[in-house]
């Protein structure tokens, strides 16, 4: 395994520490205003990076994700101003690298620390790289870090809503196109779909199998912190050919669209009948009252009360069972609550 990718490819390793040591110098010389920090996190942090094989070349194959740690006590305004200057510096080290680097709406430690139950947070917490300012261990000291079987059942719920949402994106990408894409018989009709929709469908399709059998181990506290080591625990043939195809993407999906939606509707049977939902999918004023606030709107009636994540999944699972795209208001929802 490399320091940043699944594998031996000391050229992406070396490709990956350039463009983290380029982006920190720059946004060191801007001199933020509230800004503490910024690490490398994601797959490449935690030595999981894609690379993609065009040819006998070399390329990174997943986004680049950093995280950005502001100051306690900063204001939306100001959280919002760090996201603007680091604008300009995403898009530059795109256009360099060919794949998107992204940076992470700033956070607070307060935030970080509040989410501390979250997926993404945790597996910060257990995979990064300095970058920029304070270094990790200042800028996440006092935040607890659990162990991959203790997450809550709501971060299951929570993937199940994202890979689902990626999902109905992915089935817009191709009815645009009047096509289908993935690996099976479907390919034969394949039509006009341009090479940067067909990655988008497959790396959505990818993110489903492997969204929907996370959601499954966290459900049955089985999670774990590597890919390969999930796959183990989960014995999914399709789950494991969507981490080889995570490490090593190829021209085709690993399934359908309609096999990625079996596989989502399964996953989201099994999180909903499990032991925990019933104690999560309670109602209160507080849930009521800040879907309100935030969406100014009552919403479905039917589910009031319930978690907002759980409303929106549960919009997301009647618009993948039926086969539909997503809406605007249900876009606006996942925005608003993802």
């Amino acid at each position: 395994m490399g320091r940043y990718v699944a594998g031996c490819a000391p050229e992406m390793d070396e490709l990956v520490d350039a463009v983290a040591w380029g982006v920190g110098r720059q946004i060191e010389a801007m001199r933020i205003p509230r800004l503490r920090g910024v690490v490398l996190g994601g797959g490449y942090a935690r030595g999981e990076g894609g690379v993609r094989e065009v040819d006998g070349h070399q390329t990174l194959s997943n986004d680049l994700d950093f995280y950005v740690v502001a100051e306690d006590g900063s204001s939306d305004a100001e959280l919002a101003a760090i996201g603007d200057m680091l604008a300009p510096v995403s898009e530059s080290w795109t256009r360099k690298v060919g794949v998107d680097v992204d940076f992470c709406p700033a956070k607070t430690h307060w935030r970080m620390k509040h989410d501390r139950e979250r997926v993404m947070i945790q597996e910060l917490l257990h995979g990064y790289f300095d970058v920029a300012g304070e270094k990790g261990e200042t800028l996440f000291a006092g935040i607890e870090r659990r162990g991959p079987e203790m997450f809550p059942w709501m971060e299951s719920a929570r993937l199940l809503m994202n890979r689902g949402m990626g999902l109905l994106l992915a089935k817009c990408k191709m009815e645009k196109a009047k096509c289908r894409i993935g690996g099976g018989p479907d390919n034969a009709k394949r039509t006009s779909l341009d090479e940067k929709a067909k990655d988008f469908v497959n790396r959505n399709i990818n993110k489903c199998i492997l969204g929907a059998g996370d959601a499954r181990l966290i459900a049955r506290h089985a999670y774990a912190w590597r890919a390969t080591d999930r796959a183990r625990n989960l014995g999914d043939s399709l789950y494991m050919r969507a981490v080889e195809w995570k490490f090593r993407p190829s021209g085709s999906a690993v399934c359908d669209w309609k096999a990625a939606r079996e596989a989502w509707l399964a996953a989201e049977d099994e999180v909903m009948r499990s032991g925990d939902a019933q104690r999560a999918l309670g109602r209160s004023v507080y849930q009521a009252a800040r879907w309100v606030a935030r969406r100014k709107t009552l919403g479905d009636v039917a589910t009031l009360g319930q978690d907002c994540v759980v409303r929106v999944l549960k919009r997301i699972s009647r618009a993948v069972r039926e086969g539909k795209t997503a809406s605007d208001s249900l876009m606006r929802d996942w925005e608003v609550f993802n």
